[in-house]
């Protein structure tokens, strides 16, 4: 699939005020809204209709849905029924139980729910059948307007749902997503912390329970009293296992929220609890601290009351912090500023965001297991000079997104398996090659490669210089990718893939040599043959010539130099302007096609006779063209075939067309600064 060239210059993140509407007509919600108020009429969104393919792209679906608007549902519709609440959040029969723990703890900030569902909506005078909600996508803030037309069986909604079946704002943010994903079955399986980022803009960090730091109780103490969002998770062995029900009650491979932490005091002694909950709105925990446990009758009603116990099947639950640690595997936090774990001094992390793309055959070199392509990855320069308060080293976070990897499932794409290393800088600009990380570890990394939209970790590292190289784990594969870097103090980051350079010699003037070598009497021959008489030769004539001395040049795979090639070759080559060559300019050409064939053989490590398009970079940098990635990549998918292999003549088409264009380049260049000196001059 098609990967679009992603500007990778740093960027300031963004803030939700300035969300961008997505509607394919280029209007925002209070302008479709005043036109269907207008026309008398109800929003129909064009751009996720009412029918089976926003529900499912890969079956039918199992039962005859039929689409709804809520006032056909129920007689007395409400947006918000007496608050936005955890309990508003019921699953229906869409495996999105990730979706659903994440937003039942958006409901536990108002601040950060009213910036995702705005709240000033509803089923009233002013209702016109349109609804909209904000999401995080990559740095950007994105406004998604919808139509309340939602799937129904026998009456009743067939996914998300509040417990109160008059109360829609659930469901029409679960429909929000579906749009921004593509559809709701892109919804099925995820991770709490992918729906978390999009709500907030903020960080995730994981936790394997078994191995949480010693303080992890106020870790999650800390996590939620700074509004952070928390979820939670058992493994699973095997698929079989998944969802399955353990003796406790609880669901294996299922998506939690942690909506409360307190302690208590029981019979004389303080008791850590964690409070938890189930998307589901039932099945709950039912060993010590479960809603009907005698450990409660020893707790004073003020006490319950003040944690909000209540036996009620509605899927919430206590347990003891320690029985937490023993039975749940995984705990996601998403920090809404990075320092949130941090001491209880708030301060601002500096942060700045890099945009890329993972090419094949160019920028995709997967993880350092793969050297010969390794180096071929976008590289990002991190100037690391201000210590953190108090201490010898510097803080950071870096967060490596893979970009729309969900709404690209109908195409059958998957989560990719990525991370990525950081390494000291050497001291020197431009992209490194080859040979500097085969002699050079990486200073850090991940923690792992995994198949998640997001790898975050924070270091430590001495103020200086290095070299960040996000990867996929394996080569050749395509995706754009979103780089956060966050920073306690200033980091300047910066692409080290960025600047163009071109550094050709003079060219050459056609000057008689002394003496005529052995080759140049051969081609002499063979030019005054083909020429006649005025010993010059048109682009018919030396595709002929060239593709006659090429064929039986050794040790490299050569097809044919198209009339287009030749024109070139021509256009590049002709200081008399009459459209052929001569013989003298024939044989400067010919001592740069040598220089030409020398590089391409100098790369083609394998002696195959073709070079790979990973060593593409390298051979134009000899030949005197330092090539930022968007050009780089695009060379690549003109040039190279299906193995990314590049043979001879496309070597020597991709050249000729770089030397025209940069000649073309210097002279208005050079007619620019001519024009600002006369000004400068007047």
């Amino acid at each position: 699939m098609p990967y679009l060239y992603q500007d990778s210059k740093a960027r300031p993140a963004t803030h939700p005020g300035a969300a961008r509407a997505t509607h394919s007509s280029g209007k925002g919600y209070e302008e479709l809204k005043r036109e269907c108020l207008r026309r008398g009429v109800l929003f129909e969104d064009s751009d996720f209709p009412a029918c089976n393919s926003s529900l499912f792209f890969s079956e039918n679906p199992p039962i005859p849905f039929v689409w709804k608007r809520p006032g056909d549902i129920v007689k007395d519709p409400k947006f918000i029924l007496d608050g936005a609440t955890r309990t508003d959040i019921c699953q229906g029969d869409l495996g999105d139980c990730w979706l659903l723990a994440a937003i039942a703890s958006l409901t536990l900030n108002e601040k950060t729910l009213a910036r995702v569902v705005p709240l000033d909506q509803n089923f009233g005078p002013d209702y016109a059948g349109i609804f909209h909600f904000q999401f995080w996508q990559h740095n950007e803030w994105l406004d998604v307007v919808i139509d309340d037309r939602l799937p129904t069986f026998k009456g009743r909604l067939v996914f998300l749902h509040s417990a109160e079946l008059n109360e829609f704002w659930s469901a029409l943010l679960e429909k929000a997503y579906a749009k921004l994903n593509g559809s709701y079955e892109s919804l099925k399986g995820g991770s709490t912390i992918e729906a978390m980022e999009d709500f907030t803009g903020g960080i995730g960090e994981m936790y394997d329970v078994k191995a949480a730091p010693d303080n992890f109780y106020e870790i999650l103490e800390k996590a939620l009293k700074r509004c952070s969002m928390v979820g939670c998770s058992i493994d699973t062995s095997s698929a079989a296992e998944s969802e399955a029900r353990t003796p406790f009650g609880l669901v294996k491979g299922h998506a939690y929220s942690v909506t409360g932490i307190e302690e208590v005091s029981y019979r004389g002694q303080q008791v850590q609890l964690i409070r938890i909950r189930n998307p589901w709105g039932q099945v709950e925990w039912n060993g010590p601290w479960s809603d009907n446990s005698p450990e409660w009758r020893s707790v004073s009603p003020s006490e319950q009351r003040r944690l909000s116990q209540a036996a009620w099947d509605d899927g919430e639950f206590w347990m003891k912090f320690e029985d937490f640690k023993v039975h749940f595997d995984k705990v996601e936090i998403c920090n809404l500023t990075p320092d949130a774990l941090e001491d209880s001094t708030a301060h601002k992390w500096e942060v700045t965001i890099h945009q890329g793309s993972w090419v094949r055959g160019a920028t995709a070199g997967g993880c350092r297991n793969f050297l010969e392509t390794f180096w071929t990855n976008p590289q990002i320069k991190l100037h690391l000079t201000e210590k953190d308060d108090g201490q010898d080293d510097c803080t950071f976070l870096a967060a490596l997104m893979q970009k729309g990897r969900r709404k690209l499932k109908k195409l059958g794409a998957e989560m990719l398996t990525i991370g990525y290393s950081i390494y000291e800088s050497p001291g020197r600009d431009g992209h490194l090659g080859k040979d500097f990380f085969r002699y050079h570890p990486s200073k850090a990394r991940s923690k792992t490669y995994i198949n998640l939209r997001e790898v975050s970790h924070r270091f430590k590292l001495p103020p200086g210089d290095y070299i960040l190289i996000p990867t996929t784990f394996e080569p050749h594969q395509e995706a754009d990718f979103c780089l956060r870097i966050f920073s306690e103090k200033k980091a300047i980051t910066e692409d080290l893939d960025e600047n163009v350079v071109i550094d050709l010699p003079e060219p050459l003037h056609p000057t008689p040599g002394p003496q005529e070598t052995e080759e140049e009497k051969q081609f002499r021959a063979l030019f005054e043959q083909i020429s006649g008489k005025d010993m010059e030769i048109s682009a018919e004539e030396l595709e002929y010539v060239l593709n006659t001395v090429l064929k039986k040049t050794k040790n490299i795979k050569f097809k044919n130099l198209s009339l287009i090639s030749c024109r070139n070759i021509i256009s590049l080559m002709d200081t008399s302007g009459n459209g052929k060559l001569e013989f003298s300019e024939f044989k400067v050409f010919w001592e740069k096609m040598k220089k030409w064939i020398s590089i391409f053989l100098q790369f083609d490590f394998d002696k195959s006779g073709s070079m790979s398009s990973y060593e593409l970079r390298g051979a134009l940098k000899a030949a005197g063209y330092q090539l930022n990635n968007y050009l780089l990549q695009l060379i690549v998918l003109r040039y190279s075939d299906e193995q990314f292999q590049i043979e001879f003549d496309d070597f020597l088409n991709c050249l000729i067309r770089l030397e025209n264009a940069s000649r073309v380049f210097q002279a208005l260049s050079a007619k620019n600064k001519e024009f600002i000196n006369l000004n400068i001059g007047e």
